[in-house]
């Protein structure tokens, strides 16, 4: 591409190093007042330094959205940048590295470098190279930082709500820079289990409800998880289940009177195991807002994949996102094809240990630029 060149001095010189190290230094996880505000602002004053404006609207008290648009010089399509601001806290026990922004060995180590603060950092030194360079010649980047995906996509839903729209999407999260053309989706269920209470010397006059959730939880391995395996999707893979949280009963020397794990469905041969036991399903609170986390997957003959595949310098076969993005709520409910591609290992995000390598943000910052120029000027 004959612009590369100029899209790479820009990024090189666009300073992206120091702002990915104040996004870091930046908290934003839960539990911090006003949680996302505090970092927007250090991008929107990052933006601004360099002529780009951001409008930011907030879609919770102190959680804010923030849309950046690059234009180009005649109208084309309008390709979105999309990361979220959020982290998740700290790991309790172990916060390892903390939000120090230390680096080492080529790597940026700290909360939120991984996941998603690095990509972030790489899509406002691409959206900044697209404004200061004029290669743009038609069409129109958005970065889109949006808050809250960590839990309920707070942001990503204000966005559809609000009637955003856009030709494509490219969601930053980690695939070490991979194209990634879609992940399943993503639903968290509470089974609750309600049996009698009664003395540990005499179980026999109650009704165990950790029992009877032990006994759900085998039928899933046995059963269920089999199953799914067999129902594989030829890019995303088979479904998967896992049992995340179990909490129950009262004190050691009481039967169990209620269990609540957070898993979905075998009760009905669960109860008939445990006579006497009552089961309830529901939807966990804090999971998602009003929209369904569907599967989002993208054909790779569509325009968008074809415009990534063609600026990305390893030939890779594309491949699915083990985990859930927003991608979900952009494709199924604001029309917008989505790919994942972003610096980081998701192995390390969440993790004491969470760093991104600095070249891979380099490099994404040059493949979100030079996919932008190809998509929106095709």
């Amino acid at each position: 591409m004959k612009d590369r060149a100029a899209i790479d001095r820009a990024i090189d010189a666009s300073g992206w190093p120091d702002l990915l190290a104040d996004l870091v230094r930046t908290p934003s996880h839960p539990g911090v007042p006003r949680q996302e505000e505090a970092v927007v602002r250090v991008l929107a004053a990052w933006l601004a330094a360099r002529g780009i404006g951001s409008e930011i609207r907030e879609v919770a008290p102190g959680r804010p959205n923030l849309i950046a648009r690059v234009a180009g010089r005649d109208a084309g399509k309008r390709l979105v940048l999309c990361g979220h601001t959020d982290t998740v806290p700290l790991n309790a026990g172990d916060p390892g590295v903390g939000f120090s922004a230390d680096v080492r060995d080529g790597r940026m180590f700290g909360r939120g470098t991984c996941d998603m603060k690095g990509a972030v950092a790489a899509m406002a030194a691409a959206l900044e190279a697209v404004s200061s360079t004029g290669v743009l010649a038609r069409g129109e980047v958005v970065l889109a930082a949006v808050a809250d995906e960590e839990m309920e996509s707070l942001g990503a839903e204000a966005l559809v709500r609000d009637g955003f729209t856009a030709d494509g999407a490219i969601v930053g999260e980690p695939t070490e820079n991979r194209l990634a053309l879609g992940h399943k989706g993503l639903e968290w269920l509470e089974i609750r289990f309600e049996g009698r209470a009664a003395h540990g010397g005499t179980p026999e006059a109650g009704i165990n409800a950790i029992v009877a959730a032990a006994r759900f939880l085998a039928l899933v391995e046995d059963r269920l998880k089999p199953a799914l395996a067999a129902r594989a999707h030829p890019l995303l893979g088979p479904p998967t289940i896992n049992a995340g949280w179990i909490a129950g009963g009262d004190q050691p020397s009481t039967v169990a009177a209620s269990c609540v794990l957070e898993l979905e469905a075998l009760l009905a041969e669960a109860a008939r195991l445990v006579p006497g036991i009552k089961t309830a399903v529901a939807r966990m609170q804090g999971g998602m807002q009003t929209l369904e986390h569907l599967p989002a997957v993208l054909d790779a003959s569509h325009p968008l994949a074809v415009a990534v595949a063609s600026v990305l310098d390893r030939r890779d076969a594309p491949t699915a996102f083990p985990a859930w993005t927003d991608a979900s709520l952009l494709s199924s409910f604001a029309g917008i094809p989505c790919v994942v591609l972003g610096p980081g290992d998701l192995a390390l995000a969440h993790s004491p240990r969470e760093s991104v390598p600095l070249a891979e943000v380099r490099e994404a910052a040059g493949i979100y630029a030079r996919a932008a120029v190809a998509f929106c000027g095709a």
